[in-house]
């Protein structure tokens, strides 16, 4: 009988099976046993053929070239793994080999990766696929007793093939076009385009602002503060100083009575448990991590350290069959800080499990993100772990809970037939908020809550001081990353269609996997820029959206196709009439960019490099001084940093534009130039990424010279 190869999409995935297997054998790229050979892709091995592959006339970028649409779509190995591809194909048409398992993620992606590299070794055999949610070894064990034929994720192949093929057909076809039409490299894409679009109507909403001046008067009565509001518009603002002035007048050292309390009981439940999207978001918001970088974080707790189940999951339910695990979980995590909440979970006569947090009906691909049955010893975890696998923990234990309850007040009182609101609220019951209590706090002071104290209607207080408060109405908040995801994972509420509405409910412009890729995307080709927390477009970005056509940058148009790709993984729809919609739309965005006004001027680029491209040839650019690396080459700049001219030669010097993007700075040249002579740069302004509270620092070179830097020396302003 001859062995069976196991194909996982990493390295260290692929070790972790090779040990449940007993594959210990160690050969070229590759684990052996006695029964199973396990191999491993590096990510994507096969990619798709460049427009040149298929014509050298494609070379060019030429009108009267477009659209290209390839007859059949061709693959060819990654350059860059090309070598790791060879030892897996070899393995895959090995005579010893009888039949193969995917052990890709378990997702569209992953089948995608797998079924490439099986159609690009031309192999036949036949083979089996592993679904498991969770990198423990009793996952792992579970996942080989119930195997399923690859066959029965054909549909979902089908789906992940048309999603690679239509991105392909409409990114490269468009990018050409446009790029062509406004002499400047413009990408456009189905997913990052419309995101884009996102981000500009918001900009556009915060230019058009106009900011007015409005003002309140607050009395301050013994023990609690009340506003002034209008009775018949409950407005709190008055638009004229003098009307302010003459309410203050009149209240001001007077005696009030308590008109009405109303008393309301507000029941708020546990929060549902974390997908992707959501733990990114919190994580943003909490610790100005980028969605990016919470995804690399989260990837590693699940595959290296194997505290946490499969992370990039759009569900936050679980299903039937992980309620006896949750009880094995709770033993693992019943360590210092999370000790007397587990305590009070297993002391509870049963789980309360109900529909918010277990439904199967609502469980995707892959369950809701939660701690594994691994005993997780935090002094190992680097800072960023410990602080996601601590949301994910609490999150975890305060489903459990009971509600938050508190008692919301709203009290009017009466001076001088003027009419003050006080509103406050009282604690009757913490439930879940126990995990939260240090958040609540934060949210309390920056609400200024206030305890209003026991009075009855018809008392009377005294108004010890009044004052008029000036303000100003402010401008929309830009977006975040936390407010972005947000609107990415809602994408329907910017859509009028309800079929599309609905199907935009359940997908969203992009996947829980690919939404921090995307904002990267953006913001890599210069579309936008991080200040502090906030994404702002640029005007290059700003003027892209202007000049594409509405399909482009509507979120409809994903809306109509992830509609499509559900159906065809559902078995629903044919891929070939997926495709024949996507040619049909191609074609007409080629029609609509020759019809495009060049009215349009982007801000001109400098072209660094070989064609202006950003490439590492010098071209003619500016040199800033000598390398303090190799002291031989001299500094030179590209689309993305600052390098050494002598790179060739193996120098790595490189100092990065976005370094410090997240503390609301670029590096400049201006600066470059100052870090080459002095070393560092005292006293630059910069904003805490994750308080938003303004700096400054000193910005210096990393000891190690290989063009990093550091900041030192911040001081709160």
């Amino acid at each position: 009988m001859g062995k069976i190869l196991v194909i996982a999409e990493k390295p260290s995935v692929g070790r972790d099976i090779a040990k449940v297997l007993q594959c210990t054998q160690k050969g070229d790229g590759c684990l052996i046993g006695e029964q199973y050979i396990v191999t491993w892709a590096i990510g994507h091995l096969i990619t798709l053929w460049e427009p040149e592959e298929y014509d050298a006339a494609y070379k060019k970028w030429r009108m009267e070239n477009l659209p290209i649409i390839p007859d059949t779509m061709q693959l060819k190995p990654v350059k860059n793994t090309y070598k790791q591809f060879q030892i897996v194909k070899k393995l895959m048409t090995a005579k010893e080999v009888d039949s193969l398992i995917c052990a890709t993620d378990s997702g569209r992606e992953g089948e995608l990766i797998f079924r490439y590299i099986y159609e690009a070794a031309k192999c036949k055999k036949p083979f089996d696929r592993l679904w498991i949610s969770s990198m423990t070894d009793t996952a792992i064990k579970e996942g080989f007793q119930k195997m399923k034929s690859g066959k029965e994720y054909d549909a979902l192949f089908h789906s992940a093939r048309c999603r690679s093929e239509a991105d392909w057909l409409v990114g490269m076809n468009a990018s050409r076009a446009f790029t062509i039409r406004y002499h400047t490299l413009l990408s456009i894409g189905r997913v990052q385009t419309p995101t884009l679009a996102i981000l500009v109507q918001k900009q556009k909403e915060i230019n058009a602002f106009v900011s007015q001046d409005y003002w309140e008067v607050q009395a301050h009565f013994e023990a609690y503060k009340g506003i002034w509001y209008d009775p018949s518009t409950k407005e709190t603002k008055i638009l004229e100083k003098v009307r302010a002035e003459e309410i203050f007048e009149k209240v001001k050292a007077h005696e009030g009575t308590v008109q009405e309390i109303d008393h309301e009981e507000k029941k708020q439940p546990h929060p549902l448990l974390y997908d992707l999207t959501e733990l990114q978001r919190d994580a943003n918001k909490k610790f100005g991590f980028s969605a990016k970088n919470t995804l690399g974080i989260a990837q590693d707790l699940y595959e290296k350290r194997k505290l946490i189940t499969y992370p990039r999951t759009d569900s936050r339910y679980l299903s039937q069959d992980l309620i006896h695990k949750v009880k094995a979980t709770l033993k693992k995590i019943n360590i210092e800080p999370y000790k007397s909440y587990v305590e009070y979970v297993t002391g509870l006569d049963q789980l309360p499990i109900t529909k918010r947090i277990v439904d199967d009906s609502k469980v995707t691909d892959h369950h809701a993100i939660i701690p594994t049955d691994v005993y997780p010893k935090l002094q190992a975890l680097s800072e960023e772990e410990r602080k996601i696998y601590d949301l994910i923990v609490r999150r975890f234990l305060s489903v459990f809970y009971p509600y938050y309850i508190y008692m919301n007040t709203k009290m009017t009182t009466v001076v001088h037939q003027e009419h003050f609101l006080s509103k406050g609220n009282m604690i009757m019951q913490l439930g879940w908020m126990e995990l939260y209590k240090e958040d609540g706090k934060k949210e309390k002071a920056k609400e200024e809550e206030q305890e209003l104290p026991k009075l009855q209607t018809g008392d009377q207080v005294s108004v010890v001081d009044a004052e008029v408060l000036s303000k100003k109405t402010q401008p929309p908040k830009p977006y975040t990353e936390a407010s972005l995801l947000a609107a990415m994972q809602n994408a329907g509420r910017f859509v009028d269609d309800e079929d599309l509405k609905e199907q935009l409910k359940d997908s969203g412009l992009g996947t829980p996997a690919t939404r921090a890729a995307i904002i990267e995307r953006i913001l890599q080709v210069g579309y936008i820029e991080r200040k502090g927390k906030a994404l702002y477009p640029t005007e290059k970005g700003m003027k892209l959206i202007e000049v594409v056509p509405e399909e482009l940058k509507s979120p409809e148009t994903t809306g109509k196709w992830e509609k499509g790709l559900t159906s065809i993984s559902k078995g629903k729809m044919e891929p070939e009439k997926f495709m024949g919609s996507i040619i049909r739309y191609v074609q007409y965005l080629i029609k609509q960019s020759s019809s495009v006004s060049t009215d349009v001027h982007f801000p001109e680029e400098k072209k660094v490099g070989k064609q202006g491209g950003g490439s590492k040839q010098g071209g003619g650019s500016k040199e800033f001084g000598k390398c303090p690396a190799c002291k031989q080459g001299n500094i030179l700049e590209h689309q993305k940093g600052f390098f050494c001219s002598g790179w060739k030669q193996g120098c790595k010097f490189t100092i990065w534009k976005n370094s410090i993007e997240r503390y609301g700075q670029p590096i400049t040249s201006k600066m470059v130039k100052q870090l080459l002579k002095a070393g560092k740069i005292d006293d630059i302004d910069i904003i805490l990424p994750q308080t938003q509270e303004p700096c400054t620092a000193s910005l210096s070179l990393k000891e190690d010279m290989s063009g990093a830097v550091e900041l030192k020396n911040v001081t709160r302003i």
